[in-house]
């Protein structure tokens, strides 16, 4: 895809967003917003498993801590400004893989998968215990939410939903372009040659489990982004909405339903199970048989993901194309 129609696609996608909450109502905005924290969720998780070749079962470990860490300090200080409480998010869930990091960066494959898990249902257990902290099943909720605002300047309302669609949108598509670039750095390759061959990058001099942790902490950091913006946008947050086993394993599905590798990939299978849940919850509760469902048809017949399934329709339509432009040429 060269740089014009690019160009081209991201202002179309601009507009779309600006116009979006005065065309379809609150009630679509405030269901875009649901899909876009899930569509950053998932690719934070994409880090790992698509860039890196780790797979986590417990990657809810840094979203629901960093909605934890938005809603407790929102909760408790007074008059915090909402920056630094979405700070404080991303802090808590970047020093909670600090302190995982060492243990689980050493191991691959699916110790690292089995890890993650354990690790994850230990976290569950304590927001259901450590009452009040967390607020158990009940959670937190009702704490201010703050204006974005710059002392003298202005002051935007974030309890306008108008106005926070903006902001959320805002911080998800800078978050999803931090994300692209760090891929396309040089040290983002290094991460993927780690993914495809640790030994050779071993080998060439880079220390693979720093380098591990690294991306597990950047990870982490872009999870806790997602679970901030959640908890202001639902004003409430409790164990089962941080660190329950369908929260860990939501991402697993959407990665690969949408492609795993793949920037794409995530948004895209965020998108189809928003709409799915939007549609199927009409006529049945049982979601979760749907997703099913839907996961084992694309491990049967698109294992690359909806992405992968189409880039290799693309890669079939360009080389019937050059064979036609061959023969008229001829």
């Amino acid at each position: 895809m060269n740089k014009k129609i690019q160009w081209t696609l991201w202002a179309a996608g601009l507009a779309l967003i600006i116009f979006y909450p005065h065309v379809f109502g609150a009630y679509y905005a405030n269901f875009l917003v649901g899909i876009a924290i899930f569509a950053l969720y998932a690719s934070s998780f994409n880090l790992l498993l698509g860039y890196t070749g780790l797979l986590s079962f417990g990657h809810a470990m840094f979203f629901g801590t960093g909605a934890y860490g938005t809603a407790l300090a929102l909760t408790h200080i007074d008059g915090l400004p909402l920056i630094p409480a979405i700070l404080i998010g991303i802090f808590s869930a970047m020093v909670l893989a600090i302190c995982i990091a060492p243990i689980v960066v050493r191991v691959g494959g699916a110790a690292f998968a089995m890890v993650h898990l354990a690790f994850g249902q230990l976290m569950f257990m304590m927001a259901l215990k450590l009452r009040h902290v967390t607020g158990g099943e009940d959670g937190i909720g009702g704490f201010p939410t703050p204006p974005l605002s710059v002392p003298g300047v202005f002051s935007l309302d974030m309890k306008d939903s108008t106005l926070f669609f903006y902001f959320a949108m805002a911080v998800i598509v800078g978050s999803l372009f931090l994300m692209r670039f760090l891929i396309k750095t040089p040290f983002g390759q290094v991460i993927v040659g780690i993914r495809d061959n640790a030994n050779r990058i071993n080998y060439a001099g880079f220390r693979v489990p720093h380098s591990k942790a690294f991306m597990y902490v950047v990870s982490a950091a872009f999870a806790g982004i997602a679970g901030s913006v959640y908890v202001l946008f639902q004003n409430l947050i409790s164990a089962y909405d941080a660190y329950h086993i369908m929260v860990h394993f939501m991402p697993v599905i959407m990665v690969m339903v949408g492609g795993v590798g793949t920037f794409i990939g995530p948004v895209l299978g965020a998108v189809i199970f928003g709409v799915l849940e939007e549609v199927v919850t009409y006529y049945t509760h049982n979601v979760g048989v749907v997703y099913g469902v839907i996961l084992i048809f694309v491990i049967i017949y698109m294992p690359l993901g909806l992405a992968g399934f189409l880039n290799t329709i693309r890669m079939r339509l360009s080389a019937i194309w050059m064979k036609s432009a061959d023969k008229s040429s001829a």
